[in-house]
């Protein structure tokens, strides 16, 4: 990157970023997050507190928050099932675009990536591979397979870079660009032929619109482990898609998927790029715009893309899953803790009022779903059947329900997606009866080893 675009980019970090000089904290937000962490503390008294349904207050507490959730999804995700007519947009009207592919050791999987990039149906202005120090014969792949030298010119380029993180190389790769839009991709992300020009045109469609995040379905390496992983996660990321664009509905959505997402170059370039001191330098980023619009009154929107999809590969085992569970959660409590000025403020609109008052809950959402486990076991082994049957009773209403949203989400999401093979709804209903005792409690592990790496302030890509 040139030296003194790199200075700008930092000194703008520095000027607009929270964590260099805190703004005052309001007392809304001291106010909420104080009674989360005082009422889970409340909730772990209860317990020792007498016999009845109320001895499991910390997890009475989290289904009763998990269903209010449910209800805000479901009521925001009604208008997925409407058809809805798009404006014809000539390909000569869409904005130009730069694909950035963010890669470090990505070797057996770059060469497909880039061939799905070069199949779109409005290909990109370019294709720029933003090399993070590999050492896996990245080099010579893109020398070999692609006639390729470090920082060459053309509609396919190779950035090589010193090992920095995923931050800085892609920092990087926006200063190399000079288009009006920059997609970031991860290397093991294929997208769909469509999907560029999906995002062209919704930038087109809303001028509002910096910043945009397509929709991923997740895929692990083959084996049993790896089916296990996918079918959990796959599940997973269908709720939490649907959650995003119910958010973004009332102009609140904050998670943009790092994996895939597009921006305005120049936006990016105003607040000043990704933050490499972030353990999820795209949630950040996006925390730092929306306070800068917020702020200076921009008026600038995210959203979720649905025409816009691609695959992505995500953990295929308990390890690795509660390793990346872990480092997104750190990060989160990273972006909470820098943004805390931003919770409970009605100048940020709905996302100040609603979204991280919601986002200061679920700091200690794990907690939540833990303890109320633990408790369970605990009264089981005590034999405490005057607790446990009415507990038994929430949870199997919890569960009924739960299906009830699975399903709906199932349909909501291949009406919005207008693709997608129809899911077995035996399948769908086991994983529904299965995931609070197994891939639910990992969830939660994975987050409640966060806290371990935001107290450690460790940082790693």
């Amino acid at each position: 990157m040139d030296a003194s675009l790199s200075a700008v980019l930092a000194e703008r970090r520095r000027v607009l970023s929270p964590r260099f000089s805190p703004p005052p904290t309001p007392a809304a937000s001291v106010l909420i997050h104080g009674a989360v962490m005082l009422l889970w503390v409340l909730l772990i008294l209860r317990a020792f507190g007498g016999g009845g349904l109320f001895a499991w207050s910390a997890g009475l507490v989290y289904v009763v928050y998990d269903t209010l959730l449910l209800v805000f999804v479901f009521r925001q995700s009604l208008f997925l099932v409407r058809k809805h007519a798009e404006a014809a947009i000539p390909a000569a009207s869409l904005p130009s675009a730069t694909v950035i592919v963010a890669a470090h050791n990505e070797s057996g999987v770059l060469a497909d990536t880039i061939a799905a990039l070069r199949g779109q149906t409005t290909p990109p202005d370019c294709i720029l591979i933003a090399d993070d120090g590999s050492d896996d014969g990245t080099d010579r792949l893109l020398r070999e397979r692609f006639g390729l030298e470090p920082d060459g010119g053309g509609a396919l380029r190779w950035l090589r870079l010193p090992r920095g993180g995923k931050a800085l190389a892609l920092n990087q790769a926006i200063a190399h660009a000079d288009t009006a839009l920059v997609m970031t991709i991860d290397a093991d992300t294929q997208v769909e032929p469509d999907a560029l020009e999906a995002m062209r045109r919704a930038f087109v469609l809303d001028p509002a619109l910096v910043a945009a995040t397509g929709v991923l379905r997740p895929f692990c390496a083959p084996g049993l482990s790896g089916r296990l992983m996918q079918w959990f996660q796959g599940y997973e990321y269908i709720r939490n898609f649907l959650s995003r664009a119910a958010w973004g509905r009332v102009g609140a959505l904050m998670l943009l998927s790092g994996a895939f997402s597009c921006y305005k170059r120049d936006a990016v370039l105003e607040v000043g790029g990704f933050d490499p001191d972030c353990l999820v330098e795209d949630y950040e980023l996006t925390h730092r715009m929306r306070d800068h619009s917020g702020r200076d009154g921009l008026g600038w929107r995210m959203a979720v893309i649905g025409t816009a999809q691609a695959s992505t590969e995500v953990p295929g085992t308990p390890g690795l899953f509660l390793r990346q569970r872990r480092r997104w959660f750190g990060g989160f409590l990273q972006t909470q803790l820098w943004y805390r000025h931003m919770v409970g403020n009605r100048r940020y609109g709905v996302l100040g009022w609603a979204m991280l008052p919601v986002k200061a809950i679920d700091t200690m959402q794990p907690f939540y779903g833990l303890i109320g486990a633990v408790l369970i076991l605990a009264f089981l082994l005590h034999g405490r059947f005057d607790v446990l049957l009415p507990v038994a009773s929430v949870i199997g209403a919890k569960i009924v329900l739960d299906i009830g949203f699975h399903l709906w989400s199932l349909h909501a999401y291949r009406a919005w997606l207008g693709r997608g093979r129809r899911a077995s709804i035996p399948l769908a209903i086991l994983a529904s009866l299965l995931e609070p005792f197994s891939f639910q409690l990992l969830r939660h592990l994975g987050a409640a080893l966060g806290w371990v790496s935001f107290l450690r302030r460790s940082r790693r890509w």
